[in-house]
């Protein structure tokens, strides 16, 4: 095995060398170009840097390869294997990934693993470890490193492609997680994992003392959300990363965008064995693992019902473990936007349009409850509606294009489908309550939902008169947003009742002029949430800027986003994020959804020298 880059060291940083390597064809070549932005690991490595988005303009060179990767990959029904050692398991292929926009439209067919699959990935993982485990970290990284530049050039268009049809994102929301993210984890992971063999312990006249990073004695169960397609590169390769071996269940309905990724990784040159990739029941594919005496660490992403029955089966089988296994999970929400009677109105309608429906809702963070002083709730409602008005709901499929009778993909839409049958009914549920008047429930702005073609929910908007309502309280996952608007005089007892309202604590907002209120707010909600925002919206965090994880029943421990958990023995604890900065403001260009720099006031007065300089 070669490998096409390498890191040396030198004055205390890393840079890159080329390596002998046979001749390639054009073809070859061309797959080699490390990335369509610009930016490399061999740069990233010199300064660390997020990878720049693509704006995918019309007529431009990535958006016409876009296009043509839709078409390519809508025109096909792909076959996902089970990976097992060097073995591709197709077993019937009976069940099928179909576009969330259009249900009948079968994207790939793909096999759940059986019990025996299962032990046997187990047993290919361990022996996989006893190699892989003892190669050194800069060469783990090195693959790791490769990975990221093959996501940024040869693979970009494959993954957003993917993400798009299969879980029913737009081109914006696709290219920042599906190519940008996961890039970011891929370096940043990289980047942390080296830094920790700098530290040195403290040795003396009498003793030499020194610190070895070593994986984990077994093998990690890396369980991924249909969501976020990074999430689930990141869940299998971080562990990877630092010597482990994982074996890697995908959501039912990300199956074929988890699955390019790892062929990512294997292009890269990370051996057969390290990553199995199982698609399984996931009742199955739980008492599995939890039943195995060498689980090592869980990796988790999903709900908190999931992370809980998973944290039983741990206990119950304690007496089974070679060692102690790890419980890392980030879990579900009910994340707010509280709004002060100070605030920035434009600031909360353009943050809370974009939180509560980008991607149909269905990011973690996604602001689905909303505290509004009556004082100011006419304007704010008027400005959300004059937004909602340009949100477009479409369908991710093929529209005939006037200009050259070609197929093309609607680069307009801001949401589409929600993922899936399960996903709709629940949302319909909660749509039926509101339109029951229960609760002092009234719909304002959408409500309506459609099943014929696709998995449609309208963005919803509804208000009501009490703040314990199920509709203020349960997590729903689909472009709803609750709220309750309350009396000016009530707002310290109103924001008080806040973080036990519900039993999550991911993300939250708090909107404010008023710099009192702010410092005030930070303290109350100090255990609220693992991520709060200050005058900004509730989702968006990027790696290598913001921790991002739960509090409460929202999860334990962070990700890549700042922290080092890369290495899952050594996790870091819960923390509060605060953050304070300019505001973005959407705009609709006829293409697609892009985002143009927004000051408010107040952060103007209060930032003279970003006003300064910018």
């Amino acid at each position: 095995m070669f490998f096409s880059i390498h890191l040396v060291w030198h004055q205390n940083h890393f840079y890159f060398q080329k390596c002998s390597q046979p001749e390639r064809s054009p073809q070859a070549e061309m797959d080699c170009v490390p990335s369509r932005s610009g930016l490399t690991s061999e740069q990233f490595m010199r300064k660390m840097q997020n990878e720049p988005i693509l704006e995918y303009k019309k007529g431009s060179a990535e958006r016409v390869a876009l296009d043509a990767e839709l078409k390519k990959m809508a025109a096909t029904v792909h076959e996902v294997p089970l990976r097992i050692g060097d073995k591709k398991i197709k077993n019937k292929l009976e069940r099928n990934q179909v576009m969330p926009s259009d249900h009948k439209h079968v994207l790939a067919k793909y096999t759940h693993a059986t019990k025996d699959q299962i032990n046997e990935a187990i047993e290919v993982a361990l022996i996989a470890r006893q190699k892989w485990e003892r190669v050194p970290l800069k060469k783990r990284a090195d693959i790791v490193l490769h990975a990221a530049d093959l996501c940024g050039g040869k693979y970009r268009m494959q993954l957003n492609a993917s993400t798009m049809l299969g879980q029913g994102k737009n081109i914006i929301q696709a290219e920042i997680d599906a190519a940008c993210e996961l890039i970011d984890f891929f370096r940043f992971n990289a980047k942390f994992a080296l830094d920790l063999e700098h530290y040195e312990p403290i040795s003396t006249d009498v003793s030499t003392n020194q610190m070895s990073l070593r994986g984990m004695e077994g093998f990690v169960a890396a369980i991924a959300p249909f969501n976020f397609t990074a999430i689930g590169g990141n869940l299998a390769s971080a562990p990877a990363l630092m010597g482990n071996v994982s074996l890697w269940k995908p959501s039912d309905t990300a199956v074929l965008s988890n699955y390019i990724i790892y062929e990512i990784l294997e292009d890269a040159g990370i051996p057969s064995g390290v990553l199995s990739f199982l698609p399984s029941d996931g009742p199955v594919f739980g008492d599995v693992i939890c039943a195995s005496p060498h689980l090592a660490a869980v990796n988790f992403t999903g709900s908190v019902k999931t992370f809980k029955t998973i944290w039983r089966n741990v206990a119950d089988n304690l007496d089974k473990y070679v060692t102690f296994p790890k419980l890392i999970g980030e879990c579900g929400g009910k994340n707010f936007h509280f709004v002060h009677p100070s605030a920035h109105l434009d600031s909360v309608a353009t943050g809370t349009v974009r939180s509560a429906w980008e991607y149909s809702g269905q990011k973690c963070s996604a602001c689905s409850r909303m505290y509004v002083p009556a004082s100011i709730w006419p304007q704010l409602k008027e400005k959300i509606a004059a937004i909602h008005k340009d949100v477009k709901l479409g369908d991710i499929e093929f529209i005939n294009s006037e200009a050259n009778s070609v197929q093309v993909r609607d680069g307009s839409i801001f949401l589409s489908a929600v993922i899936d049958g399960t996903s709709f009914n629940r949302c319909k549920s909660y749509l039926d309550h509101a339109k029951s008047g229960k609760d002092g429930a009234e719909v304002v702005l959408g409500g309506g939902c459609d099943e014929s073609k696709g998995y449609f929910v309208q963005p919803t908007l509804i208000t009501v008169k009490d703040p314990k309502s199920k509709l203020m309280t349960e997590e729903i996952f689909g472009p709803i947003i609750t709220v309750y608007v309350y009396e000016d005089d009530k707002v310290d007892e109103v924001l008080s009742s806040v973080k036990d309202a519900t039993p999550f604590g991911l993300t939250g907002a708090v909107f404010a002029q008023d710099l009192k209120f702010i410092e005030k707010a930070r303290e109350v909600l100090r255990d609220a949430v693992g991520n709060l925002y200050l005058n900004d919206k509730s989702t968006g965090s990027i790696v290598g800027q913001q921790p991002f994880g739960g509090a409460r029943m929202s999860g334990k421990e962070k990700d890549a986003r700042t922290t080092r958990r890369a290495v899952l023995t050594t996790v870091s604890s819960g923390c509060l994020l605060r953050r304070l900065r300019r505001r973005r403001n959407p705009s609709w260009d006829g293409d697609i959804h892009r985002w143009n720099e927004y000051r408010t006031p107040f952060y103007d007065a209060h930032h003279p020298e970003i006003v300064a300089t910018a």
